[in-house]
């Protein structure tokens, strides 16, 4: 059996030079496991309700973030790490003041969702 590390570089991933914020799909690497990056400096921006049909996990790297997953609301902050369970609906905004970096581990080869209403949104 033959192995090997593979490399992707930032400038293949991230959509702003110098700003963690992109993907990589594990399909182009082989491998069962899809790696997001999110970053935002504005106060109460995040991602709006969605579904997987798989686990992910969320990395808080930098600020604050408050994560509603299924009725749970959860605030979370850097260095915890926060779960979503595969098809619980889920969510996350920056709670400032300052910089959110989220590393969002999706148990999937590429990454797929399924956008929904949010009684909450404006």
């Amino acid at each position: 059996m033959s192995g090997g590390g593979r490399i992707v570089k930032a400038d293949d991933w991230m959509r702003k030079p110098g700003v963690w914020s992109g993907r990589v799909e594990g399909r182009d690497l082989g491998t069962g496991m899809t790696v997001l990056f999110f970053a935002t400096e504005e106060d109460g921006a995040g991602v709006r309700l969605h579904v997987h049909d798989y686990d992910e996990f969320f990395i808080i790297r930098e600020g604050r973030a408050l994560f509603t997953v299924g009725g749970e609301e959860i605030t979370a902050e850097a260095g915890d790490v926060v779960f979503g369970p595969a098809h619980v609906p889920h969510k996350f905004r920056n709670l400032g003041p300052g910089r959110l970096e989220t590393t969002d581990i999706h148990l999937s080869d590429r990454f797929e969702q399924t956008l929904l209403d949010d009684p909450d949104a404006p």
